[in-house]
């Protein structure tokens, strides 16, 4: 027994460690977390941009305007630029787009039109508002409470002239392709 006493006391419990040191590595695992977080952060953001831009998109495809038949839509076609007769070219070339003109004048209102010129309309006048904006792009809208389906077509001081034919049924085309992705 007393052999097995010798090697107890011949052991040491106090053994020497190897000095290592943690820092090093902790730091190295705090580095890599950092790293693998960045890239979530980055992938989880895209993602979000991702889904935001086919949100805008699917709601401006709702907002499409349906393509009407021009004999339908009723327009008073005004002029609030300094070119004199404007506003009858204007009617001429949207009369022979099948377009009913009902009225060719100077702008009655006093109200300052900016930029390509405005759509005025009620709430029955949405719709083909929509459709004519098609013909006349950049117009701001002006909302009133008439109670028929009259579109008044102000042109403005920056206006150069209708679209195309070509670029009305392109942006027709478009636009349904946008609206069937949704």
């Amino acid at each position: 027994m007393t052999e097995l006493s010798d090697d107890t006391t011949e052991r040491r419990t106090d053994a020497p460690r190897r000095n290592r040191r943690p820092v090093p590595a902790l730091v190295f695992l705090l580095v890599l977390a950092l790293a693998a977080m960045a890239v979530w952060w980055n992938v989880l953001g895209d993602e979000r941009a991702r889904e935001q831009v086919e949100a805008a998109v699917c709601s401006s495809a709702s907002a499409v305007p349906t393509e009407l038949d021009p004999a339908t839509v009723s327009i008073r076609v005004y002029n609030a630029t300094d070119t004199p007769g404007l506003a009858g070219e204007v009617t001429t070339t949207l009369e022979s787009r099948g377009f009913v003109v009902t009225e060719t004048a100077n702008d009655p209102s006093s109200a300052e039109v900016t930029g390509v010129g405005e759509l005025r309309f009620g709430r029955p006048g949405r719709e083909a508002a929509e459709f004519l904006r098609l013909y006349l792009p950049g117009a701001t809208d002006r909302g009133d409470t008439r109670s028929t389906g009259l579109v008044d077509l102000v042109l403005g001081p920056d206006f150069a002239g209708l679209a195309s034919e070509e670029d009305v049924a392109a942006a027709l085309v478009a636009a349904a392709g946008a609206e069937a992705d949704c």
